[in-house]
């Protein structure tokens, strides 16, 4: 019995050795047209396709997964990628050698990179998952990481993410069995049907795409009274745990401002736009309420496309100027060149910059964001050519759902500062840097939001602060894991105060060295427990 039970173990962990050496990689063809044939056996795929060379390069590997994906996709490689699951590394390498005719790149995927998770309608950039929604690009979503969030929770019933806006259709199948209508509101052209959908659209239903915190519940109330706020607090009173508000009006009320204080101290943290008007009309000067209240994630707008603007350079053929768009951690959507030279980098057209200034915390991705609205409204699959920040408040609404679904007992008041800690910095990117302290601490990445949250409270890896260069606001984070910062700055106003139940280790290249105004607490509390447990969507990751 000894025996057979000694066999068992070796067997299993032999069979979890070899999953984990299971390999993942991109392949680019050289033909967009090229598709290769396969046929499922088993749980494997064989090639029934008539390619000689193809056949035999392929014939000593097991293939789970050979698709084509939009994913990592530069503009003039979209429909040329292919996503690869196969038993050994070698058979890229294979590929690339000895069918050279038909694939031109490769890049393997790292062991990290592989804790993803996709639901059946997560649109063209769809790897593991199998897309049987929306035929929509979603690399706003891919650039922001989401999957790595998925794979730690896709949302919970249990946690409720408000919708301050149009109505949305509690029958609809995206909201059905999730939602409900607090308050009456208009139709407003389907705009909170597209807010809606992508904060916390349902996902995994083969319909439509997955909203960020798809498993989460809705509850939808009208929007305005700007000077007390009291539908946002009806909802905070119910329970919800954030609450999206993509309008916003320029006028300060302190009773609204203490409404917001209210609802943060009941555990609800409030999401709102920074608004729409270009910069070259406010110039960083105009601030609009509730995003520009204390207390509440201010959100702008940022592009996300294109890693590098040469690859997407246009010209104005009536002037014959050259121009760019959509450029990766720009904060505007289109720029020039300096005397036409597109050897130079670009500078942004300020017309093209949504309102910045100094109280935005963070921006994210704009234009090409699915706009569900259309498909309900007018059964069209439509995407925002623009740069409207009512679509970028839902995907840190929902970025902000995920975190409260892993771990129920966050504190409401240490939301921004995982936000913003995890944020990728784009002080560096040059067409920014007249913009500087105008747009946040950079641009959402949900995938390390959600991580941190489960590094601060898993107990099994560092919860880690690094990359970012802050020189105001105030952080506030409480750990029961330990605590590394490295390649961090935290300098003149910056005020952090970390309390972790382990240690807190200061690594290489980080700065502690606030100003008058500053201040660094850290602290080291042994009588540290959690409040709650993990809430994962599968338990064993905690084996991982």
């Amino acid at each position: 019995m000894r025996i057979l039970f000694l066999f068992s173990l070796i067997y299993l962990f032999t069979f979890s050795a070899n999953a984990q050496k299971e390999a993942w990689f991109y392949l680019r063809a050289s033909d967009t047209a090229f598709v290769p044939s396969f046929e499922k056996k088993g749980d494997y795929l064989v090639y029934t396709g008539n390619d000689a060379r193809l056949e035999a390069a392929l014939r000593n590997y097991k293939i789970k997964t050979f698709k084509k994906t939009w994913k990592h996709a530069r503009k003039e490689n979209l429909k040329k990628t292919f996503f690869v699951i196969a038993d050994k590394e070698a058979m890229m390498t294979d590929l690339l050698q000895n069918a050279a005719h038909l694939f031109e790149f490769g890049e393997l995927i790292a062991e990290e990179d592989k804790k993803i998770f996709e639901p059946n309608d997560y649109g063209l950039t769809s790897t593991i998952g199998e897309n049987r929604g929306a035929q929509v690009n979603l690399d706003y979503l891919d650039v922001m990481e989401v999957p790595k969030a998925w794979y730690y929770t896709t949302g919970s019933r249990d946690v409720i993410v408000g919708i301050s806006d149009g109505s949305v259709p509690t029958d609809d199948i995206e909201f059905a069995g999730k939602s409900k209508q607090i308050q009456e509101s208009f139709l407003a052209k389907g705009h909170g049907i597209s807010v809606a959908e992508t904060a916390a659209g349902q996902g995994d239903n083969a319909y439509g795409i997955a909203g960020v915190c798809y498993d989460c519940s809705i509850y939808a109330t009208n929007y305005g009274h700007f000077n007390n706020l009291k539908q946002l607090v009806e909802l905070s009173r119910l329970g919800v745990k954030v609450i999206n508000c993509s309008w916003g009006l320029a006028h300060y009320y302190e009773t609204a401002q203490q409404a917001i204080y209210e609802m943060l101290e009941n555990g609800t943290v409030v999401v709102a736009i920074g608004h729409n008007p270009s910069f070259i009309k406010t110039k960083g000067k105009k601030f609009y309420y509730p995003a520009s209240y204390d207390g509440v994630i201010a959100v702008s707008s940022a592009s996300h496309r294109f890693e590098n603007y040469s690859e997407n350079i246009q010209i104005e053929e009536d002037k014959g100027l050259y121009y760019v768009k959509n450029i990766r951690n720009y904060v505007g959507l289109t720029g020039g060149f300096k005397n036409n030279d597109t050897t130079q980098v670009p500078y942004l057209y300020p017309i093209s910059i949504r309102n910045l200034n100094s109280a935005i915390d963070i921006v994210a991705p704009s234009s090409g964001l699915f706009r569900y609205s259309e498909l309900v409204l007018r059964d069209k699959i439509d995407v925002s050519e623009f740069n409207q920040t009512s679509g970028v408040a839902p995907l840190v609404t929902g970025t902000v759902g995920l975190m409260f679904s892993l771990y129920p007992c966050l504190p409401a008041d240490e939301v921004e500062s995982i936000i913003k800690l995890t944020s990728t910095n784009i002080d560096d990117v040059e067409p920014n840097k007249p913009y500087a302290g105008m747009y946040g601490a950079g641009m959402l990445n949900t995938g390390r939001a959600v991580k941190m949250v489960f590094d601060m409270f898993a107990e099994k890896e560092p919860a880690v602060i690094e990359n970012q260069r802050f020189s105001r606001w105030n952080f506030k984070l409480t750990s029961i894991s330990e605590v590394l910062i490295q390649n961090q700055e935290f300098t003149e106003d910056a005020r952090l105060d970390l309390t972790s139940k382990k240690r807190i280790t200061i690594s290489e290249n980080t700065v502690l060295k606030p100003g008058a105004l500053g201040k660094i607490h850290l602290k080291i509390d042994s009588s540290l427990e959690k409040e709650c447990e993990l809430q994962l969507r599968d338990p064993s990751i905690l084996d991982d």
